[in-house]
């Protein structure tokens, strides 16, 4: 019997993270079909209306149901604007590990969303749903992402050699991980 996470929303300050739908599909389909988030994700290129209709309706909440994971739409608490997406895959069940995704819109970067929402995601799963670690790959020349993973408090581990791909072909990635006590508050924290 496959295990599965609930249908979820989370909050931060100024981010809503709640399940894809019809509303997401344009602004979806303008942040995949984006010249750097193509650079850096294998997603259909062209990106059309069609995939991001796909996405936003049936296939983020199908690997949801699988138990593949759970994807999650960013959006600004206020506006409701989609910003971005922050996700788990590949989640083993058994060892109690996932890994983290995300993109960001090009009119939301450089704001520092997809670290606001990968550590909200991150306790999320390591403190409230008790898994044991989180991973985080990036190709080892997207240096935007890698900065991202290190504000959201993953640690660097290592280089996976040719264990990627883009739509250029196989690249290395650079492992990143958080576990449970890198989130749990020590005596020397204050307010602990």
């Amino acid at each position: 019997m496959s295990q599965t996470f609930a249908e979820t929303v989370l909050h931060t300050d100024r981010l809503t993270l709640r399940p894809f739908n019809s509303t997401d599909i344009r602004d979806t389909q303008a942040s995949c079909a984006d010249e750097l988030t193509q650079r850096w994700l294998p997603l259909p290129q062209p990106y059309t209306l069609d995939d991001a209709t796909a996405w936003c309706t049936t296939v983020a909440h199908s690997l949801r149901e699988s138990g593949d994971g759970i994807h999650f739409a960013v959006t600004d608490t206020r506006t409701r604007h989609l910003l971005g997406t922050v996700g788990l895959k590949k989640t083993d069940w058994r060892a109690r590990v996932s890994e983290v995704g995300y993109w960001v819109s090009p009119w939301a970067r450089g704001q520092g969303i997809a670290a606001e929402a990968t550590r909200a995601l991150a306790h999320w799963l390591l403190m409230d749903r008790r898994f044991q670690r989180l991973e985080l790959r990036a190709a080892t020349e997207n240096t935007a992402s890698q900065k991202v993973a290190l504000k959201a408090g993953l640690h660097r581990e290592g280089i996976l050699r040719n264990a990627g791909f883009t739509h250029t072909g196989r690249i290395d990635l650079v492992l990143f991980s958080l576990l449970p006590n890198d989130l749990a508050p020590t005596s020397s924290t204050p307010g602990a």
